[in-house]
């Protein structure tokens, strides 16, 4: 999300802003743009953040929603020098969130506009610091695809290039679906015009437009009309006059036409840290490669920038500080019990912990969050603490790590982020087990689904799970069955997608250099032969089924039609009709001083559910109208809500197998003729 800052400073909260997001406690505004608002935050040791939260429009976007979902996924991945490590985000909340470390200074545009262009060690500095933030992005496999002067800050510390990832959800330089070019001109690759796409090589062409611009405070390809720039881009040399002669040559080999021709991060990063080492030493042999150690003092040494300090801040004392770090772990647990949707990053980063102006590194967040039954609890790692025995984990616990392939520089699977759906001749291709991992997984996935579909007596559907290797996708297979209701056909959907997502994400998380399956797709065999399917879904086991709990969960039609399917399971069945009982009897107690109606067992409530996402639905056909208005629509969710959960949380305690923690209710819409959904959530613990 490449929003403006106005210039590093806290401005004014505005009527409206929130007085917390998550765990922090915003004080104020540091910028806001057409995507969303950035605010400044405090966390509950009181060290500095800035908390991007997306505006409702695009939060009502489900697409816009499940991008920016898998935006923080890829950007969670993301450590090294130079960057602005994610600390937290919801992208689940009402309104979706990120939180950043905060990175006090000016952009690139705005201290060029102020100071003037960059000369000297400053400029050999920031050419090798962004080039390092680059290569450390990259190498987590993802792609900026936004670099520009906006989205790299000067900060006393040295540049931070920030929006890595989360950029390119919000308003990345793509081609739209009406095939029109969207981006800056002059800061799109020849590649990007003629294709539409945007790897690390167009990552490159911007870096080396972005120095070039430092130096010259001018574009190498100039300014005016896009297709005007467009052309010179496509078929005129970059305009490098002024700029020192070695860096010159560097940064032509970065604007090369040919993306193959161009220079990578990785060596871009250690070429400009030996030109920094020779600006600093003046001696420094040019056929010695660049001892890191040295390197980063040199950073340091030749950025030239001010501290600067803004009071309105208002950072408690040190000793308030040494209090509030004592209580921190413990407030994250209660905000994050509360919330039940926050999930924690660590940024493994600890070069980056000077951002804040006191240079205080914040203590290292937590990659779990308590699950319904609040079996895990975030640790911080300030210092040395004293071990406690860990406590018996239920095995119905859903743990809300990162993603799977965080952190991994070489992973087995490369397709991440490949939204193409295999061909049917990939499912075609598609062979049985071979090896032990594949033969685990497959008895996972079967096992997962076989206990989903039971409870709907659909135990006919056997699932067939294969596996193609190249295509790096599992195939779930059912069918033929003569006759089947599509009803039944899309829970046979939802259930391989679910246990081949989870399945899939937990190999990636363990094994990530060896097990290259992350995709899957479901499909289901026509009556024309073994060789004829029709695919039902495709997704990524990287698109956050490890983070079931997350955010506030709602119910859907999806969910809905698959609860209204007859359960077979006596627990199920038991649990329902004592649940419907209990909403009557809450309903009546709630309203026994209004004008609402009392109800009756038999008055048209009914309770089903869904094994797939493990939620409860309780629904009303509505006969008599009785909940048509706000008022009354609000008294049935209540009861619902209270009633549902009581049921579902007892039995949860004493049934290892009961793994319903989630509720919705809906009611019948005069108008449209269907259900309208007045209220869903997960129970507390």
């Amino acid at each position: 999300m490449s929003i403006a800052r106005s210039d590093g400073r806290v401005q004014p909260a505005r009527a409206g802003d929130p007085k917390r997001v998550g765990p922090y406690r915003i004080i104020g505004r540091l910028g806001s743009g057409g995507m969303g608002t950035v605010h400044a935050g405090l966390d509950p040791a009181g060290l500095r953040v800035a908390v991007k939260v997306i505006h409702p429009g695009q939060a009502e976007d489900s697409e816009f929603r499940a991008r920016f979902r898998r935006e923080v996924q890829l950007s969670s991945r993301v450590h090294g020098p130079c960057l602005i490590p994610l600390l937290a985000a919801d992208p689940d909340a009402e309104n979706p969130w990120l939180a950043t470390a905060y990175a006090p200074g000016l952009t690139l545009d705005q201290h060029l506009a102020a100071h003037g262009a960059l000369t000297g060690g400053t400029l050999y500095a920031f050419a090798t610091g962004t080039a390092q933030a680059l290569a450390a992005i990259h190498a987590a496999g993802v792609v900026h695809r936004d670099v520009k002067p906006q989205n790299v800050i000067l900060t006393p510390a040295g540049p931070r290039v920030l929006d890595f990832g989360i950029a390119h959800a919000a308003d990345g330089t793509s081609v739209t679906r009406t095939g029109v070019m969207t981006g800056t001109p002059g800061w799109i690759s020849p590649e990007h015009y003629r294709t539409g796409t945007a790897g690390p090589e167009s990552d490159m062409f911007a870096w080396g437009t972005l120095v070039a611009y430092a130096a010259t405070e001018r574009l190498p390809f100039g300014t005016g009309a896009p297709d005007v720039v467009a052309y010179r881009v496509l078929s005129e040399e970059p305009d490098l006059t002024g700029l020192p002669e070695e860096l010159r040559e560097l940064l032509t080999k970065a604007l090369a036409k040919n993306p193959a021709e161009r220079i990578n991060a990785e060596a871009a990063a250690k070429e400009c840290a030996r030109l920094l080492a020779r600006q600093a030493t003046q001696v420094l042999d040019t056929a010695a490669g660049p001892d890191p150690t040295r390197i980063d003092g040199c950073l340091t040494t030749e950025w030239n920038l001010p501290s600067t300090e803004d009071p309105a801040w208002s950072l408690p004392t040190r000793r308030r500080r040494q209090h509030v770090l004592m209580t921190a772990v413990v407030t994250a647990i209660a905000v994050a019990a509360v919330s039940g949707g926050i999930v924690f990053y660590s940024s493994g980063d600890r070069a980056d912990g000077d951002l804040a102006s006191d240079h205080t590194s914040p203590p290292t967040p937590s990659t779990e969050i308590p699950a319904p039954n609040g079996a895990s609890a975030p640790t911080g790692s300030g210092g040395p603490a004293t071990a406690t025995p860990a406590p018996e984990v239920d095995p119905r616990t859903i743990k809300i790590p990162k993603d799977p392939l965080a952190g991994i520089t070489n992973p087995a699977y490369t397709r991440s982020g490949d939204e193409t759906q295999p061909f049917p001749e990939e499912w075609r291709a598609s062979a049985t087990a071979d090896s032990a991992a594949e033969r685990n997984a497959e008895k996972t996935i079967r096992d997962r689904m076989t206990s989903m579909l039971a409870t709907k007596d659909m135990n006919y559907m056997k699932p067939t799970i294969t596996f193609n290797q190249r295509a790096q996708t599992v195939m779930v297979t059912g069918g033929p069955v003569p006759q089947l209701p599509e009803t039944q056909q899309e829970v046979f959907r939802r259930a391989g997608e679910m246990a081949a997502c989870s399945a899939l994400a937990h190999r990636l998380k363990d094994t990530p250099t060896t097990w290259p399956y992350g995709r899957y797709s479901v499909y289901w065999k026509t009556s024309g032969g073994d060789l004829d399917a029709t695919a039902l879904g495709f997704g990524e086991a990287t698109d956050g089924c490890l983070s079931t709990t997350a955010g506030h969960w709602h119910g859907d039609d999806a969910g809905m039609a698959t609860a209204e399917i007859p359960s077979s399971d006596k627990a199920e069945i038991r649990v329902a009709d004592s649940a419907v009982k209990a909403i009557v009897a809450t309903w009546n107690t709630n309203t026994a001083e209004t004008n609402e109606a009392p109800l009756a067992v038999d008055d048209g409530i009914s309770l089903g559910f869904d094994p797939v996402e493990n939620a409860a639905y309780v629904w009303t056909d509505d006969p008599y109208s009785r909940f048509t208005s706000r008022a009354s629509q609000s008294n049935l969710t209540s009861a619902a809500e209270e009633a549902v959960c009581r049921k579902l949380t007892r039995e949860f305690h004493s049934n290892k197998s009961w793994l319903y923690t989630r509720w919705a209710v809906a009611v019948h819409d005069s108008y449209t003729g269907t259900r309208q959904f007045i209220g869903s959530g997960t129970c507390p613990s």
